[in-house]
């Protein structure tokens, strides 16, 4: 909530400028009813950090003669009825003032101007040194007070409702009674009933709303210092008492809505205002155009491992309900309910047979919006065959880094290695022993089918030999004619257009495959 200082006119436009506000007449003693030969001190107050030099004063009695003075200073005394205005530099002429100078014997005083929150302060005055024993004040034509003790009467925190015709009767004794002449006392109003503005009575749910609390005080009263609440629904405090008559609501909601009003009142608590209330509803944006997006992204998920199904929209504004979906199920998998536009489902250690298709709604009260299908495929983890297996699919350059520094280390050691290589078929006629450790009708399987293979990549394979040895060899180390070993073989990928993905996949440099072998026990 923004904190900002209420402000209130202190001058007024006039043709596109401002002119200073009105000064006011200050009276001492207080009352604008005196018996005659007394002297009244009007004070001329402008609204200057300084006291004027000069102050122009204007008089007009009440046999309608005019006189117009200037004097130095601010300060007039008056020993003659009449009304006077008063202004100084640059400043247009206060309202008037009417002293009345009484030959009677009982007069009732009364101060120049009373404001609502003031104490209306009432004298009942005779002349003469001879003093009453009792009064009684009339309001209205009813008794409103009667003592013996005090003679002045006082009406705390006055309201307009105490405006109306005072008079006061003075007892001397029984047989004694004195009336002052009645007198209309006017209770002004120190600032108008407060009005609550908005900048928008219908704002969409998660805009900002600024409130304001509007009132303007009277003009003798600009200094007076006030204070400012804001509420709703007559519960709801939104802002305690603070001299800001601003409020900034950030972020609204749907729930927000309702009747909000201000309140305004003085520092002493002596008048306290509210505003009408006035209705905000808070309007909400309905949910559109749902996405499911999955993590790992294109939904391939890998057996075992966690599934993240995330839900998210558009448009859409409030507190949302997700909710996640198998197609052709019934159940939902999952719900959310929270004020974002997105949400997350995790489906840990997924197995195959989860995989199909899914799908996800949102819904903020004006109904369910789904996203389209995303299917959902589960990759079996290929099973490890070996440690030199478990090096990874396709083999990377550090799997084959690996894989032949291996098989290095096995030839140079002589480690139960095969001492042979061949590279090309046997030759029959040069008496060459057909101990090919790259047999002719060897045929090589990838290990991974689900690769996309280019020229000039190394592929592993598994692949089953059949080592020929001669029937005495065989005998004396009492094994069979044919003995199975499990060998790992890799190949350089030749790409040729007219053989299947399996034949590019086995054939080597040359047209009869070149491999080299690794035989472990």
């Amino acid at each position: 909530m923004s904190v900002l200082m209420p402000t209130f006119g202190l001058s007024v436009p006039v043709s596109g400028q401002f002119a200073l506000p009105k000064p006011v007449i200050s009276l001492h003693p207080p009352w604008t009813t005196v018996f005659f030969g007394e002297t009244v001190n009007l004070t001329c107050k402008g609204f200057h950090s300084y006291k004027p030099e000069k102050t122009k004063w204007y008089h007009a009695n009440y046999r309608g003669e005019k006189e117009e003075r200037e004097i130095l200073g601010n300060t007039l005394k008056v020993h003659e009825p009449g009304k006077f205005r008063c202004q100084v530099r640059g400043s247009p002429p206060s309202d008037p003032v009417h002293l009345y100078f009484s030959t009677g014997l009982l007069i009732l005083q009364a101060p120049h101007s009373v404001f609502e929150g003031d104490t209306l302060f009432l004298r009942c005055q005779k002349q003469g040194k001879k003093k009453l024993s009792a009064v009684k004040y009339i309001w209205n034509g009813n008794t409103l007070y009667k003592s013996n003790k005090s003679l002045d009467l006082s009406i705390p925190r006055a309201s307009l409702n105490n405006s109306g015709h005072y008079q006061c009767i003075g007892f001397m004794d029984k047989n004694h009674v004195l009336e002052s002449n009645p007198k209309v006392i006017k209770i002004q109003e120190l600032f108008p009933r407060p009005k609550l503005n908005a900048t928008a009575f219908q704002p969409m749910e998660g805009s900002s709303v600024n409130l304001t609390c509007e009132t303007h005080l009277h003009p003798e009263r600009l200094d007076t210092p006030l204070h400012f609440t804001f509420f709703r629904d007559k519960g709801v405090i939104l802002s305690g008492w603070n001299n800001s008559s601003e409020l900034q609501i950030p972020i609204i909601w749907k729930e927000d809505s309702g009747l909000y009003g201000c309140g305004i009142e003085t520092m002493t608590h002596s008048v306290r205002k509210h505003s009408l209330l006035l209705e905000i509803s808070v309007q909400r944006i309905p949910v559109s155009q749902v996405s499911m997006e999955t993590q790992p992204p294109g939904g391939q998920a890998v057996e075992g491992e966690t599934l993240v199904l995330v839900c998210s929209m558009a448009e859409g504004t409030g507190y949302t309900t997700f909710s996640w979906h198998r197609e052709n199920m019934k159940e939902s998998l999952g719900r959310k309910t929270e004020r974002s536009q997105r949400a997350e489902l995790e489906i840990p250690a997924i197995r195959e047979s989860q995989a199909g298709g899914y799908y996800c709604t949102a819904d903020n009260s004006y109904g369910p919006v789904h996203s389209e299908v995303v299917t959902i495929t589960v990759r079996e983890i290929p099973s490890n065959r070996s440690n030199l297996m478990g090096l990874g699919a396709a083999g990377g350059l550090f799997s084959i880094l690996l894989l032949l520094f291996f098989c290095w280390s096995w030839r140079k050691s002589g480690n139960n290695f095969q001492e042979e290589e061949t590279r090309s078929p046997p030759n029959p006629a040069s008496g060459e022993s057909p101990r090919s450790i790259c047999p002719a009708q060897v045929q090589l399987q990838p290990l991974y089918v689900n690769v996309q293979y280019q020229e000039g990549d190394l592929v592993y394979s598994e692949i089953q030999t059949i080592w020929l040895r001669g029937e005495e060899e065989a005998r004396a180390s009492r094994t069979s004619l044919e003995q199975k070993r499990t060998s790992i073989v890799y190949s350089e990928v030749k790409i040729q257009p007219s053989t299947n993905p399996a034949e590019e996949v086995s054939r080597s440099k040359d047209e009869d495959m070149e491999c080299y072998t690794n035989v472990f026990s």
